[in-house]
């Protein structure tokens, strides 16, 4: 593998959103992250990508501080998150978050699940809050649902409900881990259609996922990861045509083939 300096994205208007610094996992004697560097700038769409276990999953939760790191930084924005006395609920609150299953609270309406988060955290009155949910819910085509439980949507809706709650209180950064993972076949293009136009809408994302052609259509830079390291980052485009590095051809080779 070629040694690399520390994946740094190009300034954005408001400087980077995220910068991880020789961030470092270890679960028991498993280190799952041996030294991953990356900026995420403002507008700008970074799409992880790599094998089960290649620690994807555990970097985007580091940085939503589910899991805190053995050593490294994380700075969002100007703040270091990694710090053990930052107010974890209060850096929480600037990070939207979409796991691979919904997580939707199966005892509240669509419009309750998208507005929680606007009126608990930001406390936002109910009318306002709900405004700004039928909005969103207008938006992903599910304003007709706004009463309806979550039991009541397929699995494509249901994630479209958890993207739009995410979204719902403007976070700074955008986190996204295999949305599409838990989804059929024929339900995977209605969320990631939706992804496209919060790009579009100038959202900062981390995503992973294992959709090569969303990340080659919409991502700005792909990281590839192998055993908690960077082994090759670059725009979309390069990466996934033409990639560097052996172990980028082999993963890429098998996931499209």
């Amino acid at each position: 593998m070629t040694t690399r300096e520390p994946s740094v994205a190009a300034p954005g208007p408001g400087g980077p959103v995220l910068r991880l610094r020789d961030i470092v996992k270890v679960y028991g004697t498993n280190p799952v992250l041996r030294g991953v560097s990356l900026d995420v700038s403002q507008h700008e769409v970074v799409v992880l990508i790599g094998a089960s276990g290649s620690g994807k999953s555990t970097l985007l939760k580091t940085v939503n501080l589910l899991e805190r790191i053995d050593d490294g930084q994380i700075f969002l924005s100007d703040t270091d998150i990694s710090d053990p006395t930052i107010d974890v609920d209060a850096t929480r609150a600037r990070i939207g978050v979409v796991f691979q299953h919904f997580n939707l609270f199966p005892h509240l309406s669509v419009l309750d699940n998208v507005t929680l988060g606007l009126r608990k955290v930001k406390g936002v009155r109910k009318d306002v809050a709900d405004e700004r949910g039928r909005t969103l819910l207008a938006r992903i085509g599910l304003d007709d649902k706004a009463g309806a439980f979550p039991d009541r949507l397929s699995g494509g809706q249901q994630q479209r409900v958890a993207i739009a709650r995410a979204v719902a209180t403007d976070p700074e950064l955008l986190l996204l881990d295999e949305i599409t993972s838990a989804l059929d076949p024929h339900l995977i293009g209605e969320v990631l259609d939706l992804v496209g136009e919060l790009k579009d809408a100038g959202s900062t994302i981390l995503m992973a996922t294992h959709e090569i052609g969303f990340a080659r259509r919409c991502a700005d830079r792909v990281i590839f990861l192998k055993d908690g390291l960077v082994h090759e980052e670059g725009p979309a485009a390069q990466v996934l045509e033409d990639p560097q590095e052996p172990a980028t051809r082999e993963f890429l080779h098998r996931v499209l083939h």
